[in-house]
């Protein structure tokens, strides 16, 4: 007669501790008794209209690095959507990529996030009005020209003018297309593909390296 009861407790202990370990999977998801690995919280640190880096892999992009002297090629702003993450950027054409996406058509999906050091004037309002700025560009061509005219758009330039034109913020000078360097052979070719021999040297240019280089950002995520 003791068997059926024994084995009564052991069945209700396992049914007890089954049922609390199904608990603390609910409230602690990273529990590790649920045999699950941990989630990445990097992404946890991101905000709302951060900006973010990586180097891309193309001829254009290696071009971008060598006449810049920097790393970075490709740029874009982080913008949340119903709590998922998207980058507004300017490929073929302007679009919002998932941000998981975006990386892996990185270098070694590598990237830097950049906020701005003040970033109290991010308010709500001023977001909402970046995000409505920014529906302008959508599906937009890609400015391969590098012009400085709202037609077409390449990715520093759309930061640029999304922080700009909606929240009143310069993140950098503008230059010019002649203050760059353009004589290495890569950079010539380049050129001579886009312009023939008629070179706008005197057009307003941003570059990724001059976004990613303002003294008004700071560096929340680096995985280089």
């Amino acid at each position: 007669m003791k068997r059926p009861k024994s084995l009564f407790l052991i069945i209700t202990f396992l049914l007890s501790f089954g049922c609390a370990l199904f608990v603390a999977m609910k409230v602690f998801p990273n529990n590790p008794f649920s045999g699950k690995k941990a989630q990445n919280t990097a992404f946890d640190k991101i905000q709302d209209g951060d900006i973010i880096f990586q180097t891309s892999q193309s001829p254009q992009c290696e071009a971008v690095r060598i006449a810049t002297n920097s790393k970075f090629s490709h740029c874009g702003i982080i913008y949340k959507m119903n709590g998922d993450l998207f980058v507004f950027e300017a490929v073929q054409p302007v679009k919002l990529t998932p941000l998981e996406d975006w990386i892996q058509h990185g270098k070694d999906n590598k990237y830097v996030i950049k906020r701005l050091k003040n970033n109290n004037v991010l308010k709500p309002e001023i977001l909402q009005k970046m995000k409505d700025y920014s529906h302008q560009f959508n599906g937009k061509e890609y400015d391969a020209y590098f012009e400085w005219t709202d037609n077409r758009i390449y990715c520093s330039e759309l930061v640029w003018k999304i922080y700009k034109n909606a929240a009143a913020i310069e993140l950098s000078k503008l230059r010019k297309l002649k203050d760059f360097n353009l004589t290495d052979e890569r950079v010539e070719k380049i050129l001579k593909e886009r312009y023939g021999n008629d070179i706008p040297l005197d057009e307003n240019v941003v570059a990724p390296s001059d976004l990613a280089d303002s003294n008004l950002l700071k560096t929340v995520i680096d995985t280089y």
